[in-house]
């Protein structure tokens, strides 16, 4: 699976986890120089506090296009630490 926005390859993996729908990358997929780490956090009931990153290309900003979970609820251990994308960014085989 490939993470795309503004035409770069946000992150590449075979091992992606598929959670209500959205593909979740590992950590170590990511290419660390499009994100930017953002103040911006959301709660879930059943995964627990969530992070965002803003996706950067080149000038273009995409705020809070990246989430992950750095802690979760036991029942989401599976995405513990691992990114989705939404806002654009496009996820493909």
């Amino acid at each position: 699976m490939r993470a795309l926005w503004n035409g770069e390859v946000l992150a590449e993996s075979d091992d992606t986890v598929v959670v209500e729908g959205n593909h979740y990358f590992p950590a170590d997929s990511i290419r660390t120089e499009h994100f930017r780490p953002s103040d911006h956090h959301t709660v879930c009931g059943w995964k627990g506090t969530c992070s965002y990153y803003d996706v950067v290309v080149g000038d273009a900003v995409n705020a809070n296009a990246a989430w992950y979970y750095p802690e979760t609820k036991p029942e989401a251990d599976n995405v513990r630490g691992r990114v989705a994308f939404w806002h654009g960014v496009q996820v493909e085989a």
